[in-house]
């Protein structure tokens, strides 16, 4: 899949279109976009001009070993692990508002990939490799929830936090470049929907429950203020299942997507807590 850029800071972010065997997203028009800050091709152009941003070096493993029978043995439906991407010194001395901003917009990168239960997005095993079947489709490209935050956090900063989804949604403490150690910092949400958006930042991880009083099962990048949505409402960016509407009362296609976080909504009345991993500096 060919990544295009973005537009230029002010301008408002055009949804990605998925591959053609994927029509469900390909044809899905999003009435969700996200308005920068900062230039887009500035906060993610070592993604878009280096091997940093290579699909083909996103996984532990060499490309031409992904689908071996090797890899089906050890790792089965989720395929190779994500790398452990070094540091990237492109980031190195810019603020914590454009390190936010370049959660998103790597995050963004990805927009319109399916929900299956793989570590690498880009993974893509043939069709008669074993497959989770969370709902109806086919293997495909792709990731979960926890382990598309990990892979973002990962490949935009080499902070690797877990791809397990509730080990992630309690780790203050998570795997940096260079062997070293990144704190993070967990923010607990105000009882009132309306305040929420005022303790969290853009970037930040918020934790969804099963069930309001249910264990963590999803966890969603929180957009913020860059988000623009026809009513206002705020956006959050994830992995996920079929089931929400947007704005306009379309189905959202499963997999990755801008989506509303609605105060009645299972987001919202089940919502936890945040981790926020870009902390200010």
């Amino acid at each position: 899949m060919t990544r295009r850029l973005f537009p230029l800071v002010g301008m408002v972010v055009a949804p990605i279109l998925a591959l053609a065997d994927e029509p469900k997203a390909a044809e899905y028009r999003s009435p969700y976009s996200v308005r920068f800050t900062h230039p887009v091709k500035e906060l993610i152009r070592d993604l878009e001009e280096t091997d940093r941003g290579k699909a083909q070096d996103s996984a532990v493993v060499p490309f031409p070993e992904w689908y071996s029978p090797a890899i089906r043995t050890r790792w089965g439906v989720w395929g190779p692990a994500a790398r452990h991407y070094p540091h990237p010194e492109y980031v190195d001395g810019k603020s914590a508002d454009w390190k936010r901003e370049r959660v998103v917009a790597a995050a963004l990168r990805f927009q319109g990939y399916g929900y299956q239960h793989h570590h690498v997005p880009d993974w893509n095993p043939p069709a008669d490799w074993p497959w989770l079947k969370v709902q109806a489709g086919h293997n495909g490209k792709g990731v979960d929830c926890s382990n598309y935050t990990a892979f973002v956090y990962n490949q935009a900063f080499g902070i690797k936090p877990t791809g397990a989804i509730r080990e992630q949604s309690e780790q203050l403490e998570m795997k940096g470049p260079d062997g070293k150690k990144v704190r993070a910092e967990r923010i607990e949400l105000p009882g009132a929907y309306a305040d929420r958006p005022k303790s969290l930042k853009t970037g930040d991880l918020l934790f969804i429950k099963g069930k309001v009083d249910g264990d963590i099962t999803h966890v969603v990048i929180w957009v913020g203020s860059i988000g623009r949505s026809p009513d206002d409402t705020p956006l959050i960016l994830d992995s996920h299942g079929q089931g929400v509407k947007d704005a306009a009362g379309v189905n959202i296609p499963d997999g990755i997507q801008l989506r509303p976080f609605r105060e009645n909504s299972w987001y919202g009345r089940c919502a936890s807590h945040a981790i926020r991993i870009i902390r200010d500096e």
